[in-house]
């Protein structure tokens, strides 16, 4: 439990007063006495329930670092304000009113809405917003999905001072890297990152004086953009991708929207990726064009040929779930049979149309201009 102890804690009340120097900052004085705060908290989905759980540790225990806690949500039922409701927090909806006066600090936390600058400086201490990655690599909405799509093998967790009209450019208060495990899925990175960001929360509000005194500006070297995940990412290219590539497609998004291909013009759904497969040609000298699919029988496996390679699925959808040996038998293998020369798309999984590949953006890291 990350608590501040009372000697802590009378340690930052004799701190000095002191005036933040940040023009897009409230240019009030802040009030060093420190903790216990009154603080305000902005969030919506299970990543900002982590931290709003450890907020309310905190306030229950002895010495803790909250006077008081409120939450704003928006109206529908996500996840924050559920849980809001069942520990008794007051609750507020978007956008809250009467805010002037009646907090120290806001914590900001997958909120997905701009905060007007009129709200930001009607807390004296500003508003924090933990972000789930190094800043600036990876601003935006998606800072988790990018970093698994583009291998990254660090990333961490950062706490900036919020500025009006602009998402992820604030100062940085705490910072905290984190080495992200071999095959790693978005989701693994986004709860141990959830929970790498509570903890950096509570160490940051008990010398939160002290972290704003020490604040220090974004560069914009290496300053990437994390947009929002779209449906056209999940479009498999095969004359593009390589194995890898695809590995962490999959892992990145492949919870939320399963990998997608045509067959015989169809949609299909490419479901329980194994990896990459090997796979042996009766002729050795015909290199596979990408889109080949070739079952694998004693392990039931679908495995299509990419850039560099093959990789394997055990599953598709096409109307329903399929196994692959299912799928292979009542469709892939009748027309493979019935096919003529002139109907090789039998055995080929084709690509979208070449626009939709320049939506996608998979293969780029995004970076912002200077």
């Amino acid at each position: 439990m990350w608590t501040i102890g009372r000697t802590a804690g009378a340690a930052l009340r004799t701190l000095p007063r002191l005036r933040c120097g940040c023009t897009q900052l409230p240019c009030r004085l802040v009030s060093s006495s420190g903790p216990p705060w009154k603080l305000l908290f902005f969030g919506s989905d299970h990543f900002a329930v982590e931290s709003l759980k450890h907020l309310v540790s905190s306030r229950s225990s002895n010495g803790g670092i909250l006077e008081s806690l409120e939450v704003v949500t928006l109206s529908k039922d996500v996840p924050v304000k559920r849980f809001a409701q069942e520990h008794r927090l007051p609750v507020h909806s978007w956008p809250p009113d009467n805010v002037d006066g009646r907090f120290d600090v806001g914590v900001v936390v997958s909120f997905g809405r701009l905060l007007p600058e009129r709200l930001i400086n009607s807390f004296p201490h500003g508003i924090l917003n933990i972000h789930p990655s190094l800043l600036p690599r990876w601003r935006g909405s998606a800072p988790i999905f990018h970093t698994i799509m583009h291998g990254d093998t660090v990333t961490g967790v950062t706490i900036i001072h919020i500025r009006p009209n602009r998402f992820d450019v604030g100062p940085i208060l705490s910072q905290e890297r984190y080495e992200v495990p071999d095959n790693c899925t978005a989701d693994e990175l986004g709860a141990a990152l959830a929970t790498q960001g509570a903890h950096l929360l509570i160490d940051t509000l008990m010398t939160l004086s002290e972290r704003i005194a020490h604040r220090r500006e974004q560069t914009q070297t290496g300053a990437t953009f994390a947009p929002k995940i779209h449906p056209s990412m999940s479009w498999m290219v095969w004359e593009e991708h390589t194995c890898d590539q695809v590995d962490r497609l999959y892992r990145a998004i492949g919870s939320r929207m399963p990998l997608r291909t045509t067959w015989m013009g169809r949609t299909i759904r490419l479901l329980d990726f194994v990896g990459k497969c090997h796979i042996s040609l009766l002729d050795e000298k015909r290199k596979p064009v990408p889109g080949s699919v070739s079952y694998l029988k004693e392990s039931s496996t679908l495995a299509v040929c990419c850039k560099d390679g093959w990789v394997g699925f055990k599953a598709v959808v096409l109307k329903k779930r399929l196994t692959a040996s299912d799928f292979y038998n009542g469709f892939l293998h009748q027309a493979l049979q019935k096919r003529t020369p002139h109907q090789s798309a039998a055995g080929l999984f084709v690509s979208p149309a070449p626009e939709a590949h320049r939506r996608r953006g998979i293969s780029t890291n995004h970076v912002l201009p200077g």
